[in-house]
């Protein structure tokens, strides 16, 4: 199982016919998180016209919501929140503020301006593929360390930790689907001498 959203805070900023639409992507992992993200924003840009913003909160999209700030009905939340869901991203905040050119842009430019910002701010941001993840713990030989290593560089499996005294012990993250088939490959090259314990840590990011 897994789930995409944003790598880290992103920023984006384009113009149109003088209008400054400026964008930024968050990781919100609660509507709590999201909700002062957006007071921020408008904290920070207190004299600007609008904050539009748009989340996606939960694996499964549970709760999703839009604003326009003042905006024509549909033209500001809406696109910045297909983005999010085009993307398919969640845990994820984006808020645009526009300051005034003076020219109107009528509907569809609006649409364009906040949807090329929101894209803007989402790719600065990046996207991380968070997996379902253990965390395992291997106590072998030293003689086998080479062997362990070697596998684990191979296969892309992270070592997170390692500690060397009377043996070697190492803590690695594996995908959660993968984590039997990784203890059964780690058993089969130390012999049957390694001793191994797992800790469920979540949805990470791997890799």
């Amino acid at each position: 199982m897994e789930y995409r959203t944003v790598k880290k805070q992103g920023s984006g900023e384009i113009v149109e016919k003088k209008s400054r639409f400026i964008a930024e992507a968050f990781h919100a992992g609660s509507e709590e998180e999201a909700l002062a993200c957006i007071e921020r924003e408008r904290k920070k840009y207190f004299d600007a016209r609008h904050t539009c913003f748009a989340y996606v909160i939960g694996e499964k999209g549970s709760c999703v919501r839009a604003g326009d700030d003042g905006e024509p009905s549909g033209t500001a939340g809406r696109p910045i929140l297909d983005c999010i869901t085009h993307a398919g991203l969640c845990d994820t905040c984006i808020t645009v503020t526009r300051y005034f050119g003076g020219t109107l842009l009528g509907t569809g430019g609006l649409v364009k301006a906040y949807t090329q910002a929101a894209e803007a701010a989402i790719a600065d941001a990046g996207i991380a593929v968070m997996k379902e993840a253990d965390t395992l713990t291997v106590r072998a030989d030293y003689t086998d360390t080479g062997k362990l290593q070697y596998y684990f560089a191979q296969n892309s499996i992270k070592i997170t930790d390692s500690v060397y005294d009377e043996a070697v012990t190492f803590e690695i993250l594996t995908e959660t689907e993968r984590t039997e088939e990784v203890m059964k490959k780690i058993t089969e090259l130390t012999s049957g001498k390694a001793v191994m314990s797992i800790k469920k840590t979540g949805f990470t990011e791997i890799g």
